[in-house]
């Protein structure tokens, strides 16, 4: 056997043995009792839901989704199918500052006289511009039906639904599910003769370059011999 596939064998078997399998941690979620005082276009409303978070990665980017799983106010009149539009913001905080929009469809059948309305679910996209753990609190829910307006804000400082941890845009930082772009292959420096650099694969998207020291040990036996 030559010495070039020696030092290739070597080192692969070297990169099998470091590699460590890197899992991203799971989000921290939990529903929050939200409890909203709403200013409706006959006075004044309040009720209390219970807000769920949510967040799956997409690309550098996560889908988030709002869910109400109570109603927080009523009409006095019936709202026809389509006739109720929501939206919301999601505080966010931690890492990362602002708010983050999130909008639903109408509703599809018709809400009764006076019996709480159903939000059905919000949705938005989120980008990471920090790295770290970031926050997200239910905000402001706006409630628009038969021209009219309804503005409900949150009178108990809900804590947070959800906990993301998340790389921003400059890559660095974080270690899960951000919108910093994939780390280029590392390679190890050339040793010997090899006509170039043996870059390591990545896993998951992480490079780890655990044992390179004995990678290196390998390949100056192998031209010691």
């Amino acid at each position: 056997m030559s010495y070039q596939k020696r030092t290739a064998l070597a080192l692969a078997a070297a990169v099998a043995g470091s590699v460590v399998l890197i899992t991203a941690p799971a989000a921290q979620a939990s529903v929050v009792d939200v409890n909203y005082n709403c200013q409706t276009p006959i006075g004044a409303k309040s009720a209390v839901s219970p807000i769920d978070i949510k967040a799956v990665k997409s690309g550098s980017s996560y889908n988030v989704t709002m869910t109400f799983q109570k109603g927080v106010s009523s009409s006095p009149v019936a709202l026809g199918a389509g006739a109720m539009n929501p939206s919301a913001v999601i505080n966010l905080g931690g890492a990362d500052k602002g708010t983050l929009a999130v909008k639903g469809p109408a509703n599809s059948a018709e809400i009764p006289a006076n019996t709480p309305i159903k939000i059905s679910d919000l949705s938005g996209t989120y980008v990471p511009k920090a790295n770290g753990k970031v926050t997200f609190t239910a905000g402001v829910l706006t409630i628009k039906a038969l021209g009219t307006t309804t503005t409900c804000t949150a009178s108990n400082s809900p804590g947070p639904s959800l906990e993301l941890d998340v790389t921003g845009a400059s890559g660095s930082g974080g270690t899960s599910g951000g919108s910093g772009g994939t780390p280029a292959p590392a390679a190890l420096p050339k040793t010997g003769p090899l006509d170039s650099a043996v870059a390591l694969g990545t896993l998951g998207g992480t490079v780890v370059l655990v044992g390179a020291a004995g990678v290196l040990w390998l390949t100056r036996r192998g031209q010691r011999a």
